[in-house]
């Protein structure tokens, strides 16, 4: 139940719903230090996975975009789009940060970068930001 509540916390963190994992993932460590390696891994998955649906979800969002409910108007959309090919691929290694990194993910998936270049980057930054965590708590 530990592990699956870390996955859950972890994925919804990734998402647009309000979440946070990383004082889980350290209450957690705290409580069982010799399984410190597979609450990091278990929370870098659940976090991936939450960015990989943001990700899928931005390469359907422009079916949306002039439905009168959608929460983000066409001129941020095209801003947000903008900025994120100023400053690239490299950006997706931000996607850990908190309120950059989830419409970074969904912006990715807008502009269809593929699919294994974003799960490389953006896994590579999950898994730093609760290497870092874990890393808190043995220092």
């Amino acid at each position: 139940m530990t592990y699956l509540s870390l996955f859950t916390a972890a994925f919804l963190a990734a998402t647009i719903l309000p979440a946070q994992s990383e004082a889980l993932l350290l209450v957690l460590i705290l409580d069982e230090p010799s399984a410190v390696g597979w609450l990091i891994l278990v929370a870098t998955v659940g976090n991936t996975l939450g960015a990989v649906l943001n990700w899928w979800l931005g390469r359907y969002v422009h079916r949306f975009q002039d439905k009168r409910w959608f929460p983000v108007s066409k001129a941020s959309l095209q801003y947000a789009e903008q900025r994120f090919r100023k400053y690239g691929l490299w950006s997706l290694l931000l996607s850990w940060a908190p309120i950059i990194g989830d419409p970074l993910t969904v912006i990715a998936g807008i502009l269809r970068v593929p699919f294994w270049t974003f799960l490389t980057l953006v896994g590579v930054a999950k898994a730093a930001r609760y290497l870092v965590i874990g890393g808190v708590v043995f220092w």
